[in-house]
């Protein structure tokens, strides 16, 4: 009885859909609210660096998100907010200091660089179930390591950038360890490698290592002084705080 039960068990869990095993992700426990400190390393193809150091508050399982620029000197100041809606547009702004002006970022811009990084602003948002398709890929055992592998096409009446994505999730914990992005042609142009640490009962992203391909630039980003479901007020998500850095 016990391998009959087993064996219906392994079956159930196996013949899970891509979409399935999407939604599971999708429903994973995140924080409701993180605050930390990022720094990050762009190196370009003749092997120079160029470093950053930023502050990122974020509330509404990261659906509201605001990202302060300590370090370089020359772009202290610069801020970002991001706001998810499911019933309109994203909304995403820039502020630059240096010439006094806030930007907004268009639907059209989704795939610009976000701060000179090879993550694009499409990259920053969240991954909407119904404006993908998802198929399971044949699962991998990395290092003795179980991955269930996904291909995430994005459906066509959305505005996208990429053409595909292929994804590699932990079984055990449901987390995203890599991901490879594809342009509309089908050429790979982006490997996206994650880290994580748990912080409480959460399995919270420490490290995000991006390599553009196609431009051959990667973006190394180390998360620090991890803060979870601290006490975050929803207003800070508004246009006025882009120009005031908060103390952490």
């Amino acid at each position: 009885m016990r391998v009959i039960f087993f064996f219906c068990l392994f079956s159930i869990i196996y013949s899970q859909s891509g979409l399935e095993i999407a939604k599971l992700i999708n429903e994973r426990s995140i924080p409701i609210s993180m605050s930390s400190k990022i720094s990050m390393t762009l190196t370009n193809s003749k092997n120079k660096t160029r470093k950053s150091v930023m502050i990122s508050k974020s509330t509404n399982r990261n659906k509201y998100q605001l990202i302060w620029v300590l370090e370089p000197k020359s772009d202290r100041g610069m801020s970002f907010l991001k706001k998810e809606h499911s019933d309109q547009n994203h909304e995403m702004r820039i502020w630059l200091p240096a010439y006094n002006k806030i930007r907004r970022i268009n639907a059209n811009r989704m795939s610009d660089s976000f701060m000179g990084s090879d993550l694009s602003y499409e990259d920053m948002t969240s991954r909407s179930l119904s404006e993908n398709n998802y198929f399971r890929l044949e699962d991998e055992i990395i290092e003795g390591v179980s991955y269930y592998v996904l291909k995430v096409i994005p459906k066509a009446e959305f505005r996208n950038s990429y053409g595909m994505h292929k994804i590699w999730v932990s079984k055990e914990d449901l987390y995203i360890v890599k991901e490879n992005s594809f342009d509309k042609k089908n050429k790979l142009k982006k490997m996206k490698t994650f880290f994580y640490t748990k912080i409480e009962n959460y399995f919270v992203v420490s490290k995000i290592f991006v390599n553009d391909i196609q431009k051959n630039h990667t973006t190394n980003l180390n998360i620090e002084n991890i803060k979870v479901d601290s006490d975050i007020d929803s207003d800070l998500f508004q246009e006025k705080s882009l120009k005031r850095i908060p103390s952490y």
